[in-house]
């Protein structure tokens, strides 16, 4: 992987550039799709990419489960696997020790303000269906199934083993993301845990990288990749790893996690990129991303995960983001929430039963360019399948070309200008009749 600043954004941390990937190019800043288990719901990989999408996500503890990483490897990888001939990337399962762990059954409304979980911003993965059992040791962390009940030991270096027989073009070290309802005596024991779990995972990828490669057939020509084979089933790529910034919202903490993070090495071989994580106020996101940014390499890319409302697209990219990755333009799509210039709609509302304009009138998607707002009301009253596939084609199109057109702002020395005139036309979640509403939690 190669990363190249095309130009940086005057009087801010912004920046344009292009990752180079065995797979091709990612113009940044970029939206990352999420396919949690090697799919972006409800859409073809064709639909994606006709939607703009250049890299997409998968979820590395539901493609463990289900169908197994050696599965996957044995298709050649979760490009072939799924068909997307582009970029890939996978987490690494460590958002699961927040989800599924720490966070699980505790009231933190006191402190994030939020009385109805449901109204939590979704993290960067559909866990609908995960199991609400996970313990954390010094050394990992233990999942049960939800899919037959057994019990699973993931530590940094299985994590990073099933990602390289996942056979993605970008990884993530094991991380663990706290909860800011913890204090700081813990908050401080989970950092110094990411940060040693960060080293090993760097030490086993790079033993992966270099051990020699051994194969073992499998039925339909594949093959399988032991862990510690060289490279993955994908033409031999190998991929790059980023390792994770933590630190919940406390200013100290932050600034310590990116500045070990950015120093650990193993014989002179740094993290390939980075990824900024944790789960705490929406008004602590900005702060705390310029916190890490200030300190990260500036010549390696930086990926915000979990991250992609509009007005977080403009604070994460002005503050040196170069890639966002989040579940909501498919998942609020599939519950009838759109996306336009001046706020979400609700399609299902009475007022768009008879409306026979698009969702947008300047909108160059395949759902707005032949479908008009009472037809995909009419499909959402109906319960039909294509009424999600029409509102996630939209979405998906409509949050990853306004980062291609953030993008070319700064290229065109507009980016302030352009982030005003957005903004000022949308509509934000607190006061938009959405889902969402009030809500102001963030995880990623």
């Amino acid at each position: 992987m190669k990363f190249k600043i095309q130009k940086k954004l005057n009087g801010s941390l912004g920046r344009v550039g292009v990752i180079t990937t065995p797979h091709g190019e990612i113009h940044t800043p970029a939206f990352v799709a999420v396919g949690t288990k090697a799919t972006i719901k409800s859409l073809n990989p064709e639909q994606v990419r006709e939607a703009g999408v250049e890299v997409v996500l998968g979820n590395t503890y539901h493609l463990y489960l289900q169908p197994g990483d050696e599965v996957v490897c044995g298709a050649g990888g979760i490009g072939k696997f799924m068909n997307w001939k582009g970029p890939t990337m996978t987490d690494s399962g460590g958002f699961q020790v927040f989800s599924l762990g720490v966070a699980y059954g505790k009231d933190m409304s006191k402190i994030l303000k939020v009385t109805d979980p449901s109204l939590l911003i979704p993290e960067r993965f559909d866990d609908n269906d995960a199991p609400r059992l996970a313990k954390i040791g010094q050394d990992g962390v233990s999942f049960k199934s939800h899919l037959d009940g057994s019990i699973h030991y993931i530590t940094p270096e299985k994590s990073v083993q099933i990602q390289h027989n996942l056979g993605a073009d970008i990884i993530f070290a094991f991380d663990e993301c706290t909860s800011p309802a913890e204090d700081m005596k813990y908050q401080e024991e989970a950092l110094e845990r990411t940060h040693r779990w960060a080293q090993r995972s760097l030490e086993e990828h790079l033993k992966l990288n270099d051990s020699p490669l051994e194969e073992y057939p499998l039925g339909g020509g594949g093959k399988i990749i032991h862990p510690g084979a060289s490279a993955t089933p994908q033409e031999g790529n190998k991929p790059a790893l980023f390792g994770i910034v933590q630190g919940g919202r406390e200013e100290s903490l932050r600034k310590q996690s990116a500045k070990i993070i950015s120093e650990i090495n193993v014989d002179g071989k740094y993290f390939d990129g980075f990824g900024i994580g944790g789960s705490f106020a929406k008004e602590d996101m900005s702060t705390a991303v310029k916190w890490v940014n200030e300190i990260l390499p500036e010549e390696k890319p930086r990926h915000l995960l979990g991250i992609g409302e509009p007005e977080d697209l403009f604070m994460g990219i002005e503050n040196g983001v170069d890639l966002f990755d989040c579940v909501l333009p498919t998942r609020l799509g599939r519950n009838g929430t759109i996306y336009t210039k001046t706020g979400k709609i609700i399609i299902m509302n009475t007022k768009f039963r008879n409306d026979f304009g698009p969702v947008e009138k300047d909108c160059e998607c395949y759902t707005c360019k032949g479908y008009s707002r009472a037809y995909i009301a009419h499909l959402f009253h109906g319960k039909e399948m294509l009424a999600g596939t029409l509102a996630s084609i939209h979405n998906l199109h409509f949050i990853v070309n306004l980062v291609k057109k953030i993008r070319q702002s700064i290229l065109d020395d507009k980016f302030f200008e352009f982030k005003e005139e957005f903004l000022k036309k949308y509509i934000h979640p607190g006061a938009s009749a959405t889902p969402q509403e009030g809500n102001n939690t963030l995880h990623f």
